[in-house]
């Protein structure tokens, strides 16, 4: 086949780390003498596809055919129907079973997915629904900021389910997908098909994006009465959105108590720990070698979004590619200024001035010989984020406080303890070290 021996020569000629990112996911979907298909999990894959490789795709195939053209195309809506086993007849009355599934992410898993504080709840949820444990009820709501692990999370109960449970009828859409789907059912006047597909014919429901469904009172409806249907039947139901339930704008009251029936949570932005595991995964996949001190590096600059850190591996992995050699830090500093802009000119006494803010205690307090608590501990702490954002030696912080440099390795060990063994203070800290990006 014509793919299968373009692949072959593409992974001679881009290397391990390109072609395992870019080329193993592409699916042939048709293949003549004249066209080959291609689909891509998704636009924005496709995108930087068309830009960035196509030339070679189609220069490789054109030396296996000369006449065969490339077409990229995405593979937004897959239906996937589930063999009846051989000799095994179904009754008329008992529709074939099927599966109506978004276009999945090949490494969208549950092995793949980094736990920690911030999401175990959540991925645990999905765990149990997938395995039918009644623990969590029949309808799951999780909700986050873009980029933290919703998507991850429905794709690898996607995944498992196709994989482990090939007879449940699953569909997975987004919440755009099933309001157009409404919509042509009304243009159509085929809205009996489009209830029966939902109604009878689905074990377990996704929807993703709950949100865009602002002010589309009609398919809000539509959708209530779905989740009041499956919920009541013991099916199982999943949704995912950008904000609670009760946060939502322009959400019918019904359908957001209706949401909220069962287990909501939400998926918070990872600690410093988790996101340390997912660069050091991620670019494990990427086939990229780097450094525990570029690995940390990353993992402290680049917080929040997790597309952020597969976008700075996803260049490093590319400029390495081109330019042959390990990952230097240098590299990585480019890269990452590139994606949340230059290192901030952090000093010592602004983070001082941030913390007598934050902790309600003067700046002079802070600098004061005073060892009561509400004072002493917020200048630990803006002893151990001087250290930890700052390049400034040990004897300029502990000057900022009038202390020596033992004084702040006192400091620092106190808190890191303290992270460690009490949730309350780490919560804390977290906290304030997302704000050292307003400073």
């Amino acid at each position: 086949m014509v793919w299968e021996q373009a692949k072959t020569i593409l992974k001679g000629r881009l290397g391990k780390a390109v072609f395992d990112l870019w080329i193993a996911p592409l699916e042939c979907i048709s293949s003549d003498i004249d066209q080959i298909t291609l689909a891509c999990p998704d636009r924005f894959y496709r995108a930087h596809l068309n830009r960035n490789h196509l030339a070679s795709i189609q220069d490789t195939i054109s030396e296996i055919s000369t006449s065969c053209k490339v077409l990229l195309c995405d593979k937004d809506v897959a239906i996937l129907p589930v063999a009846q086993p051989k000799g095994q007849l179904r009754l008329p009355h008992i529709p074939e079973r099927r599966s109506v599934v978004r276009s999945l992410h090949p490494r969208y898993t549950f092995d793949a997915f980094m736990l920690g504080e911030s999401n175990l709840l959540a991925q645990s949820a999905c765990k149990a629904l997938v395995n039918g444990n009644d623990i969590v009820g029949s309808c799951l709501y999780i909700n986050s900021d873009t980029g933290l692990g919703k998507s991850h999370l429905t794709h690898a109960v996607a995944h498992t389910l196709l994989s482990d449970s090939p007879s449940t009828r699953l569909r997975y859409v987004t919440a755009q997908q099933f309001a157009a789907e409404m919509v042509r059912g009304i243009q159509n006047r085929s809205m009996d098909q489009f209830k029966s597909s939902y109604h009878d014919q689905c074990d377990f429901l996704l929807v993703e994006d709950i949100h865009s469904l602002k002010g589309k009172k009609k398919t809000q409806e539509e959708l209530n009465e779905l989740l009041d249907l499956l919920i009541k039947s013991g099916k199982r139901v999943i949704l995912t959105a950008n904000t609670t339930p009760r946060e939502l704008k322009g959400i019918d009251n019904e359908f957001r108590s209706r949401m909220s029936a069962g287990l909501v949570t939400t998926i918070q932005a990872p600690d410093l720990a988790t996101r340390y595991r997912i660069v050091e995964n991620k670019a494990a996949q990427s086939g990229l070698e780097l450094s525990k001190d570029i690995i940390s590096y990353i993992s402290q600059q680049i917080q929040g979004d997790v597309r952020r850190i597969e976008s700075a591996l996803l260049s490093l992995s590319a400029k390495v590619s081109l330019l042959g050699g390990p990952v230097e830090m240098d590299l990585a500093k480019e890269i990452v200024a590139d994606i949340v802009g230059l290192p901030r000119n952090l000093t010592t006494e602004l983070i001082a001035e941030m913390i007598s803010r934050e902790f309600n205690v003067s700046y002079k307090d802070l600098q004061s010989r005073s060892r009561k608590k509400i004072i002493s501990f917020p200048r630990q702490v803006a002893m151990y984020l001087g250290r930890k954002h700052t390049e400034e030696s040990l004897d300029l912080i502990g000057k900022t406080f009038n202390r020596n440099h033992a004084t702040v390795i006192h400091a620092v060990k106190v808190v890191s303890d303290l992270c460690r063994q009490d949730t309350s203070v780490r919560r804390q800290v977290e906290i304030l070290d997302r704000k050292m990006a307003d400073l």
